[in-house]
Order: structure tokens, then C-alpha cells, then sequence
């Protein structure tokens, strides 16, 4: 088992020195040209893509704050158009009560006028009906009088 051991770990090393020689010679620092020219080209990259993404947040900016600009015109149209025709409710009822309020008033005077008419003539009926009681009284105690004074001279 030893053996064993001591192959397997020989075999790793192997493995290991042939993949470090390959990461070595793939990642070996390049000369200074070829560094700065590198670094040139991923920062022209870097800036397009920043570019790239500054014009569609500001386009996507753009059309949020025009939806929300039409939105919210759309919102307060609707609520004056909706505040015109309440207002416009409100004055029709109001309307409506007053000339209510005016046909009431209206009825009441004439009702009013009508009983006072219906109470004059009653009691104008009354008092023809009074006097013509109290003349019927006195005629009548006119004539007993005149009987009795007849009967007292007889006497």
C-alpha cells in the first residue's frame, strides 16, 4: 500500500507540474506594449458598453416620465371632467329644490288665500245667520210683549 501511495502522488505531481506549465505559459505577463495595448481596447470596450447602457437607461427614462406625464394629464382630466359634471349635479338639484321650494311657497299663499276667503265668507254667513236670529228673537219677544200688554189691558 505504500507503494500505492507513493505512485499516486508521483502521478498528482505530474498532473500538477504539466497544468501549472500550461497556466504559466498562458497567463506569462506581456511586454509593456502589448499590456498597454490590451488595457486600451478593454477600456474602449468598457466604454462603449457604459455608453450603451447610459442612452437605454435615458431613453427607458425618457419614456417612464412621458407614460407617467400622460398618465397623470390623462388622471386629471378625467377628475375635471368628473368635477364638471358633479358641480353640474349640484346645480341642477339646487335648481330643482328651489323651484320646488317656490311651488311650495306658491301653493301655501294660494291655500292660505282660500281658507282666508272660505273664513270671511263663513263669517260673513255667521253673522247674517246671528243677525237674523236676534231679529226673529226680537220679533218674537216683540209680539209676546204686544200679546201680553193686549192680554193686561183686557184684564
Amino acid at each position: 500500500m505504500g507503494d500505492m501511495n507513493t505512485k499516486d502522488f508521483l502521478i498528482g505531481s505530474l498532473i500538477g507540474g504539466i497544468v501549472g506549465a500550461s497556466a504559466a505559459l498562458l497567463l506569462a505577463p506581456k511586454s509593456g506594449k502589448e499590456l498597454r495595448t490590451e488595457i486600451n481596447e478593454q477600456a474602449q470596450m468598457a466604454k462603449e458598453r457604459t455608453t450603451k447602457l447610459t442612452n437605454s437607461a435615458y431613453e427607458r427614462g425618457n419614456e417612464w416620465a412621458s407614460l407617467a406625464k400622460e398618465k397623470s394629464s390623462n388622471l386629471a382630466k378625467t377628475v375635471s371632467e368628473q368635477s364638471s359634471q358633479v358641480v353640474d349635479k349640484v346645480k341642477e338639484v339646487t335648481k330643482n329644490i328651489k323651484n320646488d321650494v317656490e311651488d311650495a311657497n306658491s301653493s301655501a299663499e294660494d291655500l292660505v288665500a282660500d281658507v282666508s276667503d272660505q273664513v270671511t265668507e263663513s263669517s260673513e254667513d255667521l253673522k247674517e245667520n246671528i243677525q237674523q236670529e236676534v231679529e226673529n228673537m226680537h220679533n218674537t219677544i216683540t209680539e209676546e210683549t204686544e200679546k201680553r200688554r193686549e192680554a193686561a189691558e183686557q184684564v
